[in-house]
């Protein structure tokens, strides 16, 4: 039962670490990666579907990402819905690729985007403290039916907090690497 209750809370603070991960490389830097174009999708015969999915996405070079469409009908659409996202990017088609500068950011926009991953992380951490908090009370609840002795409830929340620091730290590491990439020139 504890086993459990220890094994779901370590899950679920390993969902909120990745979807923090994942948000953040939503968060663009100066630099290209391929990765900032994943959320960005395209009408494709009816259905709204990732670039990823109907082009080839690759990095041309450090600020630049090449978009080779697979069919050729379809590099308009790419190159609309690229410009029309939220990114602020300005596809720039030549012949069947379509070139994607990454504009340079100004130290506002760092401080901003910076704001932004802070917020992310504290989110993350939020989420990790409430999955401690749901598996405490659980823990409770076995304490109160019997099923387990005090003692037992202790060293389990002992564990439990110390897999809340575990991700906590993962958090404010991943969020310290992504805020020296953003304030990095």
């Amino acid at each position: 039962m504890i086993n459990d209750v220890k094994k779901t809370a370590d899950s679920k603070m390993q969902k909120s670490l990745e979807a923090f991960k994942n948000n953040l490389g939503k968060v663009r830097t100066g630099r290209a990666h391929t990765g900032i174009l994943d959320q960005v999708t395209v009408d494709y015969y009816g259905a709204a579907t990732s670039i990823s999915q109907v082009a080839n996405v690759t990095l041309v070079d450090a600020r630049t990402l090449g978009v080779q469409p697979w069919e050729k009908n379809m590099a308009a659409k790419i190159e609309k819905a690229i410009r029309d996202s939220d990114l602020g990017l300005n596809p720039v088609s030549s012949g069947e690729l379509i070139r994607v500068p990454m504009p340079a950011l100004t130290e506002e926009r760092r401080r901003d985007l910076t704001k932004v991953v802070k917020g992310e992380a504290e989110d993350a951490r939020v989420a990790v403290r409430n999955v401690r908090r749901d598996a405490n009370n659980d823990l409770k609840a076995l304490l109160k039916d019997k099923s387990i002795s005090e003692d037992e409830e202790r060293r389990a929340q002992d564990e439990i907090q110390k897999l809340t620091d575990k991700y906590i730290t993962e958090i404010d590491k991943a969020f310290a690497d992504k805020e020296k990439e953003l304030m990095a020139i």
